[in-house]
């Protein structure tokens, strides 16, 4: 299960054939664990890794971090589910540290972003302040390496 979900990570688009090639196991075992995984919730979803600058220039990201007043009975849950709804927002997780819910998000601009921080985030009963952190480039994601250029064989930029 952990090799299946291993490889996946790397190439969600692997045949089964060829997955199942790497494990020693049939395409068709391959696909049955697959499918089991999705049954059993491991597997959520499948995804694409896409290189904004050459896809969408003017796609911005942020970091938004969150201090909040944890709520009776439910701590830190209800209004991460409410900050999850939104259509901007990429992930939400809990942190330990400074501020309590750190948040991914995506706008169509820096205007975009913004308005969503101020009208809609900081709006929240329980939301005690905002810090928010614009991507400027992105080389690594998921394990991915978004910077195709080469390194200087002299180690200088």
């Amino acid at each position: 299960m952990n090799d299946i979900v291993k490889i996946l990570q790397q190439n969600a688009r692997i045949t089964n054939t060829a997955l199942g090639e790497m494990l020693g196991i049939s395409a068709g075992e391959a696909a049955a664990e697959i499918k089991k995984l999705e049954d059993e919730g491991v597997i959520r979803g499948y995804s694409v890794i896409v290189d904004d600058e050459l896809y969408d220039k003017s796609t911005v990201y942020a970091t938004i971090e969150l201090k909040v007043t944890p709520q009776r009975d439910c701590g830190f849950d209800d209004i991460a589910k409410t900050i999850m709804m939104y259509d901007e927002v990429e992930s939400v997780s809990l942190m330990s540290g400074a501020y309590d819910l750190a948040v991914e998000v995506k706008g169509s601009d820096l205007k975009d972003v913004a308005f969503f921080v101020s009208e809609r985030l900081s709006t929240i009963d329980g939301v005690l302040s905002t810090a928010t952190h614009f991507i400027l480039k992105k080389y690594k994601e998921k394990g991915i390496f978004i910077d195709r250029e080469e390194p200087d064989e002299r180690g200088l930029c």
